[in-house]
């Protein structure tokens, strides 16, 4: 079944409060605890918070430049695949969260806390939301520092950020360093340790485990091949 299809009311089952609970709360009368502070989020399905998360940071993210254009709405469906018949459920989310003044901190970092500790995770909400804003043929200044920002209260680090936006070129472009957060003149044995390391935090199916929605895993497939790419172009550059 869609993960989409209880979105709005499956969760009135969860206890959520911050920035989602007060969201939903307003979108299901209130029903969604609206305290500020600690979150309970042990009546929630982990998939259906990462689609929440994924939700709201893409409704922030295609505001980012000022405008919300065509191909980024049909990239958050297409990418997040969204059934016709639960776009307008999740549209009302969607619409909530980009009309609201609420910023997209709040929010970043209650998926920080939710995630505490999965840091593979998060860094897919990053890697989805790099696709939602290339939607329209170009990652806006306002959108890429939007995007860094969140990685930085997700806790990612400037190289863990970089090889995500370095594994969203094609694999004739791409630094491979850069994707394997390694130097040139580290040795090769360092190298494959980075290699493997990264190939593990990666796995679609590690990533499932911990819910990552299987309706978004293929992005998380597209970072797999950059890594085995970049790995490959190593070898052959240290040969």
């Amino acid at each position: 079944m869609s993960i989409w299809g209880s979105l709005i009311g499956g969760m009135i089952g969860f206890s959520l409060g911050g920035p989602f609970g007060m969201l939903l709360g307003s979108l299901i009368g209130g029903k969604i605890s609206r305290a500020k502070g600690s979150i309970n989020n042990s009546f929630a399905q982990p998939q259906q918070i990462f689609a929440l998360s994924l939700i709201v940071l893409s409704a922030k993210l295609s505001k980012a430049d000022g405008q919300v254009s065509k191909e980024e709405l049909i990239a958050v469906k297409d990418k997040l695949k969204i059934p016709e018949n639960e776009i307008d459920q999740v549209g009302k989310i969607f619409n909530k969260a980009k009309n609201e003044s609420t910023g997209y901190k709040p929010y970043a970092e209650q998926i920080a806390q939710i995630y505490r500790g999965n840091l593979n995770v998060l860094e897919e909400v990053i890697n989805i939301l790099f696709y939602i804003a290339e939607a329209d043929g170009n990652i806006s200044q306002a959108e890429l520092i939007m995007i860094e920002d969140i990685s930085r209260i997700f806790g990612l680090s400037e190289s863990q950020f970089n090889s995500l936006k370095e594994s969203r070129k094609s694999s004739d472009k791409l630094n491979p360093y850069i994707v394997l957060e390694s130097n040139p003149d580290d040795s090769l044995t360092e190298i494959r340790k980075r290699y493997i390391k990264l190939s593990k935090e990666h796995h679609p199916d590690l990533l499932l485990s911990k819910g990552v929605p299987p309706e978004v895993i293929e992005e998380s497939k597209k970072k797999m091949r950059s890594i085995n790419s970049a790995w490959d172009q190593v070898q052959k550059l240290k040969d």
